[in-house]
Formats: C-alpha cells, structure tokens, sequence
C-alpha cells in the first residue's frame, strides 16, 4: 500500500464534493470547516460502518476489498484513470474491471487522425471489438475496403475472415479466442462479447477451441500468415497498444511483408541503453 498517495488522491477528491449535494447540511457554528464530505458522511453515504473510510484514508486498512474501493470512486466520481490509480495505491495492483460498464466503449475523435496518420494497417476498436477507428491501409486488407463492424466476430465466425487469417484453425483461432475469455472476465455483463461467446459455443469449429481453456491473453507482437485482398499472402506483425481513456479498447497497427514464405528476419527487440 502507498499510504501517502493514497491519502492525498482521497483527501482531494472528498473535498470536492459539498456535503449539501447528498443532503447533509453544513455547521454553522463551532467546530469543523474543512472543505468537502466528513469522513463520516463517506462512511454514511456508503452504508459502511463508522470509522471505515477513515481506515482506508489514512491507510490502515491492509487489503480493502475492491468493492469498498469501488462504492468510493463511485461516489468522488473518479475517472477510469484515478480508478486505477486508487487500486494501485491501495492495493499494489491494477482493479479488477473497468470502474463503469459504458468505459471503454469510445475514444475521443482525435483518435481517427492518429490512425490515419500511421503508414502501416492501423485501427481503434472499443473494449467489445467494435469499429471505432480505421485508416485507409486496412481497408485495403478486405476485398472491396470493406471493413467489419466487430473485428473479434469477423475473425473467429466469419467465412471470409477465416479465409483471410490464413491457417485459421492453428495459427489464429488458438491465439484469439483466450483474449474473449480474457474480456469476459473483466466485462461479464458486456452483451456483445456475450453474443460472440454465444455463437462461438454453438459453431463446432470454435466451440472446442473455446472450451479446452488455452491462454493466450494479447496479441503484441505476434506473427501470424495473412491473405491481403491486394498484395497477397504475407505475413503480419500486430502491434497492440491501448488508449488510456478507454480501458479494454485497443489500438492495433499490424506490419505487412508479403510473400507466400516468410523471408525477411525477425524484428530484434527494443532496449533502453
């Protein structure tokens, strides 16, 4: 536990919010003036017992449960970032999830001018896989530019993604159904990615897959075979990053090098001096 971040990201964030907005009026006489929710008020508003938020404040409470830390950034209206930060400071680790369900599911618009401006195939997709942002060399990747909705369902379900991900059944579908597994244990109330589950469990060529319980959790860096609509087959590198704003969603730039045989060597890794 940082027990001094920790009481100084509370402390702010408690102080920002007037008691009158939850229904408590302030003293007026003598006795307390400092900005914000009392520490009781917190303990109040939450339904926990007296003195528990002053535990946690003051960083005598090893190992709170993620539930109390989550009714807290809830209630100081913390963002995803700060949710994170909370859990690391109280915790020693990132938070289970996402701090609301709606995270994750939009980047700001600035993301479609990055992607465009990166030479190699590049896209933004939100924390259920959905579209958000593409640049015109992976619309080249699908005959006629036309790019899916749902990259994780066009790759595991679809006829022409299957086709396109070549050598599907051992060099794809291993690798990316663990990242769906990886998602739901994350997201289980996300109904898109419940829906692909659905359709993955009932197609007797992804369903075994799924079940034999691999793990494989992100692509980054990965190799695999590939049949562009127009320059062939080759082979891809993915690059995956995610936008911090948007916890789940990803940004993924994938390195093309045609040819039926991989011939070119493999990209030494990058090490600080």
């Amino acid at each position: 536990m940082n027990k001094t971040a920790l009481r100084a990201l509370l402390r702010e964030r408690r102080s920002l919010i007037a008691p009158e907005s939850h229904g408590f009026a302030r003293p007026t006489g003598q006795g307390r003036r400092a900005p914000g929710l009392s520490q009781h008020q917190v303990d109040q508003l939450l339904h926990r017992t007296f003195g528990t938020y002053h535990r946690l404040e003051s960083g005598n409470y090893p190992n709170p449960p993620t539930s109390l830390l989550r009714d807290v950034a809830r209630l100081f209206g913390l963002n995803e970032q700060e949710w994170v930060s909370l859990c690391r400071y109280a915790l020693l680790q990132d938070p289970p999830g996402p701090l609301h369900l709606s995270s994750g599911k939009e980047v700001p618009g600035v993301w479609q001018e990055a992607v465009d401006g990166i030479g190699h195939m590049a896209y933004v997709t939100d924390a259920s896989w959905e579209v958000l942002a593409y640049n015109s060399a992976f619309a080249s990747m699908f005959p006629g530019g036309k790019v899916p909705g749902n990259t994780l369902r066009w790759m595991l379900l679809d006829r022409h993604g299957r086709q396109t991900l070549m050598d599907w059944h051992h060099s794809w579908a291993p690798m990316v159904l663990p990242q769906l597994r990886a998602a739901l244990a994350t997201r289980p109330d996300d109904d898109i990615l419940r829906q692909i589950e659905k359709e993955i469990l009932a197609d007797p060529l992804t369903t075994d897959l799924y079940t034999a319980g691999t793990s494989h959790p992100q692509p980054d860096g990965d190799e695999r075979p590939l049949l562009h609509a127009t320059e062939g087959p080759g082979w891809v590198t993915m690059c995956a990053a995610q936008p911090l704003t948007a916890p789940g969603s990803r940004l993924m730039i994938l390195v093309f090098h045609p040819g039926a045989v991989r011939t070119h060597s493999p990209t030494p890794s990058l090490r600080s001096e």
